[in-house]
């Protein structure tokens, strides 16, 4: 099995395993999509570039505020959540959730999985 079907059977798993997860990705930290399971009419290139951004800006602050490295990052907006999680050195996580999602439980099963695609990756 290719490194991209490997991904993207962790990302399956992760959708199945929660119903929280609407969407989920492994991008690269320079913007690149490696694997999606991402709903239709959501642009992949978009996904990645905007999460390449998000990681970029918190590793500054997180750097600039004394808070070591970064580890995850999590935005709520009002129609649910975004979280982020490291997947190895160069990989990230992108979990979209549900507004009403157990973020416990997001965060185990993510957390999981950002393992996996972590280990696949090295």
């Amino acid at each position: 099995m290719s490194r991209i079907e490997e991904l993207n059977k962790v990302l399956t798993e992760l959708s199945g395993s929660s119903s929280d997860v609407e969407a989920c990705a492994v991008v690269s930290e320079d913007g690149l999509m490696m694997a999606s399971a991402l709903p239709q009419g959501v642009e992949e290139a978009r996904v990645a570039a905007m999460s390449a951004a998000m990681l970029s800006m918190g590793a500054r602050t997180a750097s600039e505020l004394n808070r070591g490295t970064i580890e995850q990052l999590f935005l709520k907006g009002d129609q649910g959540f975004v979280v982020m999680m490291q997947a190895g050195e160069h990989g990230v996580l992108v979990g979209l959730a549900r507004k009403d999602a157990k973020l416990g439980l997001l965060f185990l099963d993510m957390g999981r999985a950002a393992e996996q695609a972590a280990a696949i990756l090295s």
